[in-house]
């Protein structure tokens, strides 16, 4: 019938219900027949699926995408029917599989410090355990590095900083921006890490002893530890970095703040807070 509908000012209307096998009287009645009040509710629904999943920069899954919906408009519809709206939408659908990662074995040695979190990530409270990692990106032509760290009670990003340089000092300034901003009390921190180079440094591991901050390593070769950390830079690539090309630093660093600050942290669903996001996490907390 649609076909008809749209074929009807090419050719001729007997044509084509006989060429399409539809009866004309059918069509007449489907052409004025008026919407049910089912279809134009869904159509309203679509449009403000559509202002959410282009503010969102195509990121928000039919899961997320009802939190959202709850949240800004106070639409309270089923999971099943916002998939089948997005799906007739034709939106990409995110892939949320997480790839396989066959686990090294910590080696015999002793620890320079010793796993304090234990893949226990959830906490009661802020300020308790921060997590840390370093990845890279590709700018210009060659690459730069993004340190993050995230506090495990809300899944928060407190701080990252995008560098030139892999080195102690990138993760110092991220901490000390962390540090001075959430100003957590003395001897109640963990922060916890890999074993990289930067965060076993003696300048970094000094600054953590001055701040009164417990140190935590990841057993050695086993990211499953630092798994926070690790999944957060796994989906800041597929819903950020990747989709860009980026000449400058400065570039990289507009691209952070736009979705840390402006998404990841103010409105992107966390299954870990109840699909909340961790501003709103935070601002539920007592």
């Amino acid at each position: 019938m649609m076909a008809v509908r749209k074929l009807r000012y090419q050719h001729a209307l007997t044509t084509l219900c006989r060429v399409l096998g539809v009866n004309r009287s059918s069509y007449y009645k489907h052409y004025k027949s008026k919407p049910s009040a089912r279809s134009i509710e869904n159509q309203e629904i679509r449009s403000k699926i559509l202002v959410l999943y282009s503010a969102a920069k195509k990121r928000l899954g039919a899961r997320k995408m009802q939190q959202r919906l709850s949240v800004e408009y106070g639409i309270k519809i089923s999971l099943g029917r916002i998939y089948r709206l997005m799906k007739a939408m034709d939106l990409p659908k995110m892939s949320t599989v997480k790839p396989y990662v066959k686990p090294g074995k910590a080696k015999e040695e002793k620890l320079p410090c010793p796993n304090h979190v234990n893949k226990n990530f959830s906490v009661p409270a802020q300020n308790l355990v921060w997590v840390s990692d370093i990845s890279y990106v590709k700018v210009g032509g060659k690459f730069c590095y993004v340190c993050v760290i995230i506090d495990l009670f809300s899944r928060k990003v407190i701080a990252y900083q995008a560098g030139e340089q892999a080195d102690t000092q990138l993760v110092v300034k991220t901490f000390l921006s962390a540090f001075h901003r959430r100003n957590p009390e003395p001897n109640t921190l963990i922060f916890h890490s890999d074993r990289g180079c930067q965060y076993t440094s003696k300048v970094f591991r000094n600054l953590l002893d001055s701040c009164q901050v417990t140190q935590s390593f990841s057993a050695p070769g086993y990211p499953f530890d630092n798994a926070v950390a690790e999944s957060f830079f796994k989906y800041l690539k597929k819903e950020e970095l990747d989709r860009r090309k980026y000449s400058c630093i400065e570039d990289l660093k507009l691209s952070l703040f736009q979705f840390i600050v402006g998404f990841y942290n103010s409105i992107r669903p966390h299954s870990a807070n109840d699909m909340l996001s961790p501003d709103e996490k935070e601002a539920s907390f007592v």
